[in-house]
């Protein structure tokens, strides 16, 4: 490992800035959405599960049926909070059908009640990996290592009409599936396994040294791949794995297929957890398309940095990409006199919010709505069969949707919480898995939104990027403190790293990188709980 003793060869400090400089401008969204509660006193409780659809019907498997995990290893991810019940759900007629996961092999009926499972849907089957949870045949909580196809006709059938489910279902192992808390993409017949980790044991926010202690490691991949599928047998092929120790150590984060401004197609890795060494959301987020991927320092995601249930909308007139986020836990929310305020126990919110993606590739944020209670957690958001998609990737095509308002799916699920903060007060009643259902409509009407124009903590900005010999580093330190600054390659080794105590105010350093090869690194700072990171090239 090199390191530097003279990173900071200027500082300069300037006058103290706020921990959030927030400011505001308008701009018109070219759609309007809505939420509306539903009436299905028989849906069931879940949340972090799988869903797919034919024939205007859903199935539900997996995830659990309680609330927010507890903080106490006996009384986190229990197994009676499993859910072991197949689900098919009409939401016309308000009828659901149900199935116990209990006739199944047991590989099969212990992946399928686990938690966070990735999924995506191709054609009529629905494709689900990993997943995290306890194992009777192990006795032991564990990460699944399968991955498994649904043949969703079959399946419902079986359900309605009292068949068995087992032959409507195909297994495979490998354990470059054994993920759980990442996602699931599918783009021009190649799935993209992103993010998530390998998690074995019982979890303990204490760390994995403490009580019964865990196994705990980030795949910081994106794993790419195809499954052959010929309705018997399972395979996977051409697989490929690309490695970022630093921006893709996410996970229970939001991924969503985009078009980008010059009409490639891909997803783009919105927030999620953990920062490193910090127990934080990251704020950037990370461009995957067929090419391999990039991440965008430039954006920062205030509103949303959980898993919840998303809706991305695209206009190919305007050229414009828009991605709505529905309730969730975030670090940040704006308050009653629109103020963004800053909590780090990171909080349920009601927020529903946008971030766009302009002709230009400038990405802004903005507050929409919110729901009715501190939903949308480990919830997903459902769309109507008819609703117009824009080349098949799950995007709705906001051209082509008509005129006046217009359903655009449902809200199903997740968690609902008492209040903000249930985390260290967390009995097991301070929230519970949501039964509420909710229509959401779309409607192509510009409407006048507020961006946020926040700052977080650090507001980092180094130049030159690339960079051949000093990289000036400009940062404000809000409050006094030990500032560590460190260069991370690709594979998450520390290049350069000094630790300084400074006084608050604003600062700008000259960091020396002639030392350094060739290639892609990460400027990472951290100063107490606060940590970001932008990415340059050396030259």
């Amino acid at each position: 490992m090199k390191t530097s003793t003279s990173i900071l060869k200027t500082m300069v400090a300037i006058i103290l800035i706020a921990v959030l400089n927030v400011s505001s401008s308008a701009q018109d969204l070219p759609f309007a959405i809505s939420v509306e509660p539903v009436n299905f006193p028989a849906f069931p409780g879940i949340q972090s599960f799988v869903a797919g659809h034919h024939d205007g019907k859903w199935v539900f498997i997996g995830g659990r049926t309680d609330g927010l995990h507890r903080r106490q290893p006996f009384a986190a991810f229990q197994p009676d909070g499993n859910n072991t019940t197949i689900t098919l759900a009409d939401f016309d007629e308000k009828q659901i059908w149900q199935r116990s996961v209990d006739e199944l092999p047991v590989n099969l009926r212990e992946q399928l009640q686990s938690t966070n499972m990735e999924f995506v849907q191709r054609d009529t089957v629905l494709y689900l990996v990993g997943g995290y949870g306890y194992s009777e045949e192990l006795d032991e909580w564990i990460t699944h290592p399968f991955l498994t196809a649904v043949n969703l006709p079959g399946l419902m059938e079986a359900i309605q009409n009292g068949g068995p489910m087992a032959p409507h279902f195909r297994q495979m192992g490998d354990e470059r599936m054994m993920v759980t808390g990442g996602q699931l993409g599918l783009l021009n017949n190649r799935f993209y396994l992103v993010g998530g980790q390998l998690f074995e044991g019982r979890y303990n926010p204490m760390g994995p040294q403490h009580g019964p202690g865990f196994l705990q490691e980030y795949t910081n991949a994106i794993r790419s791949f195809e499954v052959l599928d010929d309705g018997n047998d399972l395979a996977i092929q051409n697989y490929q794995e690309i490695i970022d120790s630093l921006n893709l150590h996410r996970r229970d984060y939001n991924m969503a297929p985009q078009v980008f401004p010059d009409g490639t197609q891909g997803f783009t890795v919105f927030s999620g957890v953990f920062q490193f060494d910090v127990d934080l959301p990251w704020l950037n987020s990370v461009d995957v398309d067929e090419a391999g991927y990039s991440v965008n320092d430039s954006f920062q995601q205030f509103l949303s940095n959980y898993h919840s249930a998303k809706l991305p909308v695209y206009s190919a007139v305007q050229n414009s990409m828009h991605t709505v986020f529905f309730g969730g836990i975030s670090r940040y929310y704006l308050d009653a006199d629109g103020n963004l305020v800053d909590d780090p126990d990171v909080p349920f919110v009601k927020t529903i919010s946008v971030v766009s993606r302009l002709a230009d590739g400038t990405m802004t944020e903005s507050k929409i709505g919110e729901l009715e209670a501190y939903l949308g957690a480990g919830a997903e958001f459902l769309p109507v069969e008819d609703l117009p998609i824009y080349s098949g990737q799950g995007v709705v095509d906001l051209d082509n949707i008509g005129t006046g308002k217009q359903l655009a799916g449902y809200l199903v699920g997740g968690i609902e919480s008492t209040q903000p903060n249930i985390f260290f007060i967390n009995t097991g009643t301070e929230s519970q898995a949501s039964t509420k259902v909710f229509k959401v409509f779309i409607e192509a009407a510009p409407t006048s939104v507020e961006i946020i124009d926040g700052e977080e903590f650090f507001g980092l900005e180094v130049a030159p990027n690339p960079v051949t010999e000093q990289l000036t580093v400009s940062f404000g330190l809000p409050v006094a403190g030990q500032l560590s600054m460190s260069v991370v390659d690709v594979n998450g080794r520390i290049q350069l790293s000094e630790s300084h105590d400074l006084s608050s105010g604003k600062f700008e350093m000259h960091l020396p990188v002639h030392t350094l090869s060739s290639g892609t690194y990460s400027l990472v700072l951290t100063s107490g709980k606060f940590q970001t990171a932008r990415q340059f090239v050396k030259n």
